[in-house]
C-alpha cells in the first residue's frame, strides 16, 4: 500500500496499478464490482484510536481513499462523485480476516459498520488528493442495479 497524489480509475477494473486492477487481490476471483475501489472515513480511524486504543494507519486499513466529513454508510446504493469520477456505493466494507490478523483482532469491534465503503467505478477518470465528494443528481444507475443485483450479492459480515 502506497500513498499517491492521483489515481486513474477504470470501470470494471479498478484503480490502475492496484492489486484488484491486476486481478491479484484476495477477492479478485469473485469478480464482484464492489471490489473496484474502497473508501474509509478518517473519523472512523480516529474513533478507533480514541475509543479502543488502537492506532490503525490509513495504509493498514487497506482502503483506497480516506475521506473527511463524509458519512460513507449513507452512500450504499447511491451514485456519487469523487472529483470527476462517478462511483456507485455497493456495500459496507466490514473488517476482514486479514485486518483481524494484522491487529490481533483489536480493530474489529471499533470498525464493525465503520470499516468503510466498497464501490463500483462507473466512469473512467482521475481522482486527485483533496477532490470533493458529492452525491449525483441522477440515481438511475443505482436504482436499476439495486433492483437487479441487491439480492444476489451477499452482505459481508464482520468477523
Amino acid at each position: 500500500m502506497i500513498s499517491i497524489e492521483e489515481a486513474h480509475t477504470i470501470p470494471g477494473r479498478g484503480i490502475e496499478g492496484d492489486r484488484y486492477y491486476f486481478g491479484t487481490g484476495h477477492f479478485s476471483k469473485m469478480g464482484k464490482k464492489s471490489y473496484e475501489i474502497t473508501l474509509i472515513e478518517t473519523e472512523a480511524l480516529e474513533a478507533l484510536k480514541r475509543d479502543y486504543g488502537y492506532d490503525l494507519s490509513m495504509r493498514d486499513s487497506r482502503r483506497n481513499i480516506a475521506t473527511v466529513g463524509v458519512p460513507l454508510n449513507h452512500l450504499v446504493w447511491k451514485e456519487f462523485y469523487v472529483g470527476e469520477v462517478k462511483l456507485l456505493g455497493r456495500r459496507l466494507c466490514e473488517p476482514c480476516f486479514h485486518l483481524a490478523k494484522l491487529t490481533d483482532s483489536l480493530a474489529l469491534h471499533g470498525l464493525i459498520h465503520r470499516g468503510g465503503l466498497r464501490a463500483q467505478i462507473l466512469t473512467e477518470g482521475i481522482i486527485r488528493l483533496g477532490d470533493p465528494i458529492r452525491i449525483s443528481e441522477s440515481q438511475e444507475i443505482a436504482h436499476a442495479i439495486c433492483e437487479e443485483e441487491a439480492n444476489r450479492e451477499p452482505v459481508e459480515s464482520a468477523i
